[in-house]
């Protein structure tokens, strides 16, 4: 069976086509500058162990163009990958907020759209987008069934002492303002992959998930019970842009002591903090660069960054009662040597002994960076959150 898995930006669309249950990729690609004069599709296919790739330039108007454009690659004599758009028998999109709607992977009606058009207040930058997706995989995939995995649904399992906030009541039970936290397909994918890795289904994890997000989520027994982000994903550790925790009294200091609006302290806490706001740069490999040659701008960054993560670490493991293993994963956690490396300096109480040979190594499989005999493992788990938006598609259509 094949499964598309469509992940609908403002201006872009993330796609792969995952042959179940093989699990293969079969295609990916990105539609890219949507709504902009000169829009992009870079098209990857993967047949008999090899990659063609094929990249094209013109105008993209809307979404509809885009997906469309999407479906004629995939059907192409020479770069296609399927014979007609009807041996896509479901579609399975990303979507980012599902509030306390949605605890679990739906097929998508009208009553799934029109509650996720209601959520449009909690995630005014994604859902809009993510249903713009949808609708037009329906007009695209007309035979294909739609199929929404929500982004919040794993952390649904908190207990209300973790997802609560200590505000007046009516501001949850009229507002809905509580912590919902997000990355959940990532954090569910890759905690299930440490279950099994260590043979204990009631493993007690820490997962780490660090992107230009991040976040962090306290799972027990393959159970979330705490995680970082809160009702939009600003709040937890620092982030590329993002401050992540920060003092509320400095929000009102701004804007009431300094005149700044508060449209103008959003936009600085979101797009202008984080590892940008310390150092200038987003990108931890340009950052990285600069730490190596000991740059104290760069150093005090790395540090807060990895600080802040065990902050967290300890929270958790406070809140599991215990811990059996961390897991580092997302394009910095896999990749950034430096961070797994602070993160587990002296934290020995809490079991973590790296083995810094082990942590210095690359693989694509998931891998012990813990020294022999460590109470606690350290995990570094590649996520594959497409995958795990197209077993959950699969697992729901098939049942």
């Amino acid at each position: 069976m094949n499964i598309l898995v469509v992940n609908a930006g403002s201006s872009s669309i993330k796609y792969q086509l995952i042959e179940m249950t093989s699990e293969k990729v079969k295609s990916a690609g990105i539609v890219e500058r949507i709504g902009l004069e000169e829009g992009s599709i870079t098209h990857k296919t993967y047949l008999n162990g090899e990659e063609k790739k094929t990249k094209e330039i013109f105008p993209i108007p809307d979404h509809t163009v885009g997906l469309k454009c999407v479906a004629e690659l995939l059907v192409d004599k020479e770069v296609g990958v399927i014979n007609d758009p009807s041996e896509i028998k479901a579609v399975g999109h990303r979507l980012v907020h599902g509030g306390e709607a949605f605890t679990k992977t739906v097929v998508i009606t009208d009553q799934v759209k029109a509650k996720v058009k209601e959520l449009f207040p909690l995630a005014p930058l994604h859902n809009p987008a993510n249903l713009i997706g949808v609708e037009v995989a329906e007009k695209v995939f007309p035979k294909a069934t739609q199929v929404g995995v929500f982004d919040t649904a794993f952390h649904q399992t908190m207990p209300e002492v973790a997802f609560r906030y200590a505000i007046p009541e009516k501001m949850y039970t009229e507002m809905g303002i509580r912590k919902y936290g997000f990355h959940g397909t990532s954090h569910k994918y890759v905690s299930e992959k440490a279950t099994e890795y260590l043979g204990d289904k009631r493993a007690k994890l820490v997962t780490i998930h660090l992107g230009n997000g991040a976040s962090m989520a306290a799972v027990n027994g393959g159970v979330c019970v705490d995680t970082s982000m809160g009702i939009g994903p600003l709040n937890g550790l620092i982030m590329g842009t993002r401050s992540g925790d920060i003092d509320p009294s400095i929000i009102f200091y701004l804007v009431e002591q300094k005149g700044y609006s508060v449209a103008e302290v959003s936009k600085i806490l979101n797009k202008e903090s984080g590892m940008q706001g310390l150092t200038g740069d987003t990108d931890m490999r340009d950052i990285e660069s600069r730490y190596l040659k000991g740059d104290k701008t760069a150093v005090l960054a790395y540090e807060m960054y990895a600080y802040r993560i065990q902050q967290y670490i300890g929270k958790y493991a406070a809140a599991l009662n215990g811990l059996d293993a961390i897991v580092f994963t997302a394009g910095i956690g896999e990749n950034d040597a430096i961070v797994r490396s602070l993160v587990c300096k002296n934290m020995e109480y809490f079991g973590l002994e790296l083995d810094e040979e082990e942590n210095k190594k690359r693989s694509k499989e998931i891998r012990e960076i813990n020294i022999s005999g460590a109470r606690v493992k350290i995990l570094v788990i590649p996520t594959n959150e497409e995958l795990e938006i197209a077993k959950q598609t699969f697992d729901l259509v098939n049942n």
